[in-house]
């Protein structure tokens, strides 16, 4: 009996053996180890690749978040500004002989002293004047308070940006601007609010004055004539691939090149579109219209690929339960895969925006970086880009652009990752698990 079950439960393991297999599991345990080690150096690395990114961008461009204004008591004289001659009139010189009034040793008959004197001012600070009579003509012959902001040396100069123990030769304010700015500090006519024109107004020359909100607006029209062509049409092209086109050597051949038109650079695509759309078509250069569809190709095979993968996911017994039920192959799809699919096309289809809503050379390409001092009130008026506005401030020589491309990044960032959040609150709400 003790023979028979000892020849059942065959020989027993040596040491050697025992031995192997421990080393075996040393060796593999060893190896996990060593790539999870890799792993979560790789992690560690891309975090703080991401951290000095983002630090930098916040370190240069926080500065760009507020705006040093100065507020002034200001006499609207009727010889300078006469109401027949609204919305015209003197309103630079109604500023400098108010800033003038602090500054009792400086000759303001003199122009050269005058002009050197109301520098300090931004030369949007007599349109702001200027608003404010035309909207209400009363004020013509009275005093108000308003506040103006300063020109971009002052700017940084507030911000710390211009170093005081600079040499005055290398400068951008001699000592005596520099005496001047801090008289009015001492008067407590120097503030730093929000800089609520970064998002409200269009480019401009002067630092202090620019804004993205021709470039929101152009982005917001471009994005739209993408969304409107890329998503039906790559939804169809996806349902027409997937459920119903026959699987031939055609078929495989259509898959093959959108596959390879999701890798291809964005230039070709804005060679494309500056070809065809035009130069054969003759659209107008610079508009949202073309850049929306210059993005509506690039965005095409992303959707294509994310619906078909959508489709797959969708379970077989979900086909045939309607097949078995008597429905057709069209109410197959439309009534009951494609509903079920539609959270993954719905994410994939944001993400593509979201990318599409960072490129720059497609638009480049096409003219969307001309300087435009007004928002596009349609798709068809000349427009920039977040992205291509970005670059036209990082090309800026003026010291003020620097922190305003900065700033302008993080805005693009923020609209990145609201557009992302949004692509996985939908996964995470209308995800189904089989």
């Amino acid at each position: 009996m003790t023979d028979i079950t000892s020849n059942q439960n065959g020989p027993r393991p040596t040491n050697a053996t025992t031995e192997a297999v421990r080393n075996s599991l040393a060796r593999r345990n060893r190896k996990q180890v060593i790539l999870q080690g890799f792993g979560i150096a790789a992690i560690s690395f891309a975090i703080m690749m991401l951290v000095i990114l983002i630090g930098s961008l916040v370190s240069s461009g926080y500065q760009a978040f507020t705006q040093t204004h100065v507020q002034l008591e200001v006499f609207v004289d009727p010889e300078e500004v006469p109401a027949s001659g609204l919305p015209r009139g003197g309103f630079d010189d109604v500023l400098s002989a108010s800033l003038g009034k602090y500054f009792p040793d400086v000759d303001m008959t003199s122009r050269a002293d005058a002009r050197d004197l109301s520098m300090i001012l931004s030369n949007g600070a007599q349109f702001s004047l200027r608003d404010m009579v035309v909207a209400d003509p009363s004020l013509i012959g009275q005093t108000i308070t308003i506040k103006v902001p300063t020109s971009d040396p002052y700017d940084q100069l507030a911000k710390g940006l211009v170093k005081r123990d600079t040499l005055e030769a290398n400068r951008r304010l001699d000592d005596a601007a520099i005496e001047r700015f801090d008289r009015l500090q001492e008067l407590g006519m120097i503030s730093k609010p929000l800089n609520t024109g970064l998002l409200t107004n269009a480019d401009s020359r002067f630092p202090e004055l620019a804004g993205l909100k021709g470039a929101i607006v152009g982005s917001f029209w471009a994005l739209l004539t993408c969304f409107l062509i890329s998503f039906p049409l790559g939804i169809g092209a996806a349902i027409y691939l997937e459920e119903f086109a026959p699987k031939n050597k055609v078929s495989d051949f259509i898959e093959v090149n959108i596959n390879n038109l999701a890798a291809v650079p964005s230039v070709v695509f804005g060679l494309l579109a500056l070809a065809v759309f035009i130069g054969w078509f003759g659209m107008p250069r610079s508009a949202p219209l073309v850049g929306g569809l210059t993005l509506a190709l690039m965005t095409l095979p992303t959707i294509i690929i994310a619906t078909r993968a959508a489709l797959k996911a969708v379970p077989p017994s979900i086909r045939e339960a309607a097949l078995g039920v008597g429905a057709s192959k069209h109410q197959v799809v439309f009534q009951h895969v494609l509903p079920l699919a539609m959270p993954g096309i719905l994410t994939g289809t944001i993400i593509g925006l979201a990318q599409a809503l960072g490129e720059t050379a497609p638009l480049l390409l096409i003219g969307m970086n001309a300087f435009i001092t007004s928002a596009p009130s349609s798709p068809f008026d000349s427009a920039t880009a977040l992205p291509t506005q970005i670059f036209i401030w990082a090309d800026s020589p003026e010291r003020g652009f620097v922190s305003r491309t900065s700033a302008a990044i993080l805005v693009l960032l923020g609209f990145l990752i609201f557009m992302n959040g949004i692509a996985i609150y939908l996964r995470q709400k209308f995800e189904r698990k089989w």
